[in-house]
């Protein structure tokens, strides 16, 4: 397996482990965004993997994007910015699109594009210590990755409120606000993502593949056209043992084992 400067990727038991390390704050910076990138392609290329863990090492999950990649909007041209722009979104968008669970285990700072990596996520484990924010309107910006990523999940009014004013704002209102799916305590936060992960170990991995792409891709169709792609997806699964492991183990009353296949 390939290693990388600002990213540790560890496979185990079908568990995903993906964790940023490049300073104390976990600073994403280009390089980092492109690692990503590469990553996501490398995890749902691998049958071996189930679900993804995503993690910051040390203290703080991340408070986000290099504030030198910022500060050189005012150096380049319009059309330079633009192509920019749309390179460090596509990063996101990369792991976004990983068909695996992903899980954000969340402590410490989780602001700018570090909250807006962890709304890439399906799900978010947060420690009742998180702090978070986004606060890109106080340098004169705005959201650069993806501010329908957060109206999706707490909806305009929400929304309005915490990238206009850009306030810090802690894991109780996050919850409120469904950005988050799970409030522990800090010694508890492993733990409880570790668990957590392991529902989808008892889960047919294809069956939860599949109905990741029908939640995602679905809600940007019209009811008809996201029938259809229930249809057309679900009838990759015909004929293969997990779903005939899945049939008998339910009939049966028993605790399946599934494979992968």
């Amino acid at each position: 397996m390939k290693t990388y400067q600002s990213w540790n990727l560890e496979i185990e038991e079908h568990v995903a482990t993906l964790t940023l390390r490049t300073n104390d704050l976990n600073v994403m910076d280009m390089p980092s965004l492109f690692e990503l990138k590469e990553i996501s392609t490398e995890i749902n290329s691998n049958n071996d993997i189930w679900v993804v863990i995503l993690q910051g090492s040390g203290k703080h999950f991340s408070s986000g994007v290099n504030f030198e990649i910022l500060k050189k909007v005012n150096e380049i041209t319009k059309d330079e910015f633009k192509s920019n722009m749309r390179e460090m979104q596509s990063c996101f968008t990369a792991f976004e699109n990983i068909t695996k669970p992903t899980i954000a285990k969340i402590q410490g700072f989780c602001m700018g594009g570090g909250f807006m990596l962890s709304q890439c996520c399906d799900f978010r484990i947060v420690s009742e210590k998180t702090v978070f924010s986004i606060p890109l309107v106080k340098l004169g910006l705005t959201v650069l990755m993806g501010t329908n990523r957060v109206t999706r999940n707490a909806g305009i009014a929400a929304t309005n409120e915490l990238i206009m004013l850009g306030d810090k704002f802690n894991p109780e209102k996050a919850l409120q606000l469904n950005l988050i799916t799970k409030i522990v305590s800090p010694d508890s936060l492993d733990d409880a993502t570790k668990q957590f992960a392991s529902k989808f170990l008892q889960l047919p991995p294809k069956t939860i593949s599949i109905t990741k792409q029908i939640i995602r891709r679905g809600d940007k169709m019209s009811l008809e056209e996201s029938l259809e792609l229930e249809i057309e997806l679900q009838s990759s699964l015909l004929g293969t043992s997990d779903l005939m492991e899945a049939m008998d183990s339910f009939a049966n009353q028993r605790k399946p084992k599934f494979t992968g296949n």
